[in-house]
């Protein structure tokens, strides 16, 4: 399938593993410029010397924090100085704690506003004037299946990522007319090193297994299993492609049938 992603320059953010790795794998695939993001430097430059190897792309990589405003501002200037503009921003960060409300702290709170909301508003401010520049952007963002679906111990996860929808649909309605494209995707159960995560705090709370937790989360879905990183990296690409260039102020998920609204 022809994506039309050629010499695009992305942005990935949280790309050193998980879906945001796989995601900046999957667009130097397609001969894109990428731009990866993370805390963890090392982490990060090992992921890009990968990418770089095995696909022959060029890839920027600059540890950062998505929390601080400052830095990501710092962060694309830097990758318009090296590549010339943005193209494609798809803002990640790793998920809130898994907390019922009542053990969930203000704090939490915070940071999960922080981490989940306020950094994908801090990208955007930093793309569009570039992609209005171009008339030709597209903004993706990485959620979770419960921006359709609550999850009974993620109530962080639940309420933050929901405003990420809300940022979606208004920056889709504002800049469309500047051909900037913006959705959300949503990932059901997705093997990562936070699903893993997961199945460790859900398993002590029940009294069970990690594998039998997996063995649930795979029930839930019409698959009978969960995702591979991959897959959703796959959906987020062609997202960004011109396959889907009348596709705006979506959330896609990537759940494998979990989710069981109409």
């Amino acid at each position: 399938m022809e994506t039309g992603l050629k010499n695009r320059v992305a942005v990935v953010a949280a790309s050193s593993q998980g879906i945001g790795r796989a995601t900046a794998e999957a667009f130097a695939a397609e001969g894109c410029k990428v731009a990866m993001c993370a805390r963890n430097a090392e982490a990060l430059e090992a992921a890009a010397a990968q990418i770089r190897g095995k696909y022959k792309a060029e890839v920027f990589a600059s540890a950062v924090d998505v929390t601080n405003e400052a830095a990501v501002q710092s962060f694309v200037k830097s990758v318009v100085g090296k590549f010339g503009s943005v193209d494609i921003c798809v803002t990640n960060a790793g998920g809130p704690p898994a907390k019922r409300f009542l053990a969930a702290t203000v704090e939490e709170w915070r940071q999960a506003l922080d981490a989940n909301l306020l950094s994908a508003v801090y990208f955007a401010r930093e793309v569009i004037p570039h992609m209005q520049k171009k008339r030709w952007g597209r903004i993706i963002t990485i959620t979770s299946i419960t921006t359709k679906q609550p999850v009974t111990d993620l109530v962080l996860s639940n309420a933050v990522r929901a405003g990420v929808v809300g940022l979606v649909k208004s920056l889709a309605n504002e800049f469309g007319q500047d051909g900037i494209l913006v959705n959300n995707v949503g990932p059901g159960y997705t093997a990562t090193d936070r699903l893993k995560q997961l199945s460790k705090a859900r398993a002590t709370s029940l009294g069970i297994s990690e594998g039998e937790i997996f063995k649930m989360w795979a029930a839930e879905s019409a698959l009978k299993r969960v995702a591979e990183p991959g897959e959703v990296a796959d959906t987020i690409v062609w997202l960004a492609s011109e396959r889907a260039s009348f596709i705006t102020g979506q959330t896609i998920l990537v759940d494998g049938g979990a989710y069981k609204g109409l």
